[in-house]
């Protein structure tokens, strides 16, 4: 029995690395969206074009909502153990705000894709398109706010280093300015380089570094 409990707690301990795999298998079959007021025939071109990949990507992503879940319950139930009882539940609220944001991002994208972008109506196709590329801005905050609560948790129970909490306020600071990246257009815009590639990376990046303190830290009593 022991060895049965030991197995599941590692096995959920390391759903975040089945997290950032997912996301990086998700992202390359989806493609590159369209930017904010992309033209009418490049929406057509995506969303029509790339139909069945589409819906594919929105399957694995989907999928992997609940492996952020089960991230943030790990998580949570470390630091309960350790008596971070305060910061565990401010990592469950958080991924909650997370996986409820990614669902309605992946379904607005899916029913772009199903049928929205195929009837015919450019300005609802585009504001969709664009809505989603404000999602994605939005969800910085929530997403800040989990790697917040996973660094100071850890470090008030003295599971991880000085520099690695270091590293992790840094993460939560940059992850806040996502949510200010408005401009029309370059670097800072939505569609630019920050939010596409620079914040979910360094994200992806704390939740293997976590992922792998919590495989690390054996809870003193059964978690699952």
């Amino acid at each position: 029995m022991n060895t049965t409990r030991a197995f599941w707690e590692r096995l959920w301990r390391l759903s975040g690395i089945n997290f950032v795999v997912f996301v990086i298998i998700a992202y390359v079959i989806y493609g590159y969206q369209p930017q904010v007021g992309a033209p009418a025939d490049a929406l057509a071109a995506f969303y029509g074009g790339h139909r069945t990949r589409i819906l594919i990507a929105a399957a694995f992503s989907g999928l992997n909502v609940l492996n952020l879940m089960w991230f943030a319950a790990a998580l949570r139930t470390t630091l309960a153990d350790a008596g971070q009882d305060g910061w565990g539940a401010a990592a469950t609220a958080s991924s909650a705000a997370v996986g409820g944001l990614f669902l309605v991002l992946l379904t607005v994208s899916a029913a772009l894709a199903y049928s929205i972008a195929g009837s015919g109506n450019q300005t609802l196709t585009a504001g969709l398109n664009d809505f989603a590329w404000v999602l994605v801005v939005s969800s910085s905050f929530p997403r800040a706010m989990l790697i917040m609560s996973g660094s100071f948790g850890l470090w008030r129970a003295g599971l991880i280093s000085n520099a690695l909490f270091g590293a992790g306020v840094a993460v939560v600071v940059l992850g806040v300015l996502g949510g200010t990246t408005w401009v029309s257009g370059g670097f800072w815009a939505p569609d630019g380089a920050y939010s596409r590639f620079v914040w979910p990376i360094m994200g992806l990046v704390w939740v293997v570094v976590a992922s792998r303190v919590l495989a690390r830290s054996p809870a003193t009593r059964a978690g699952w």
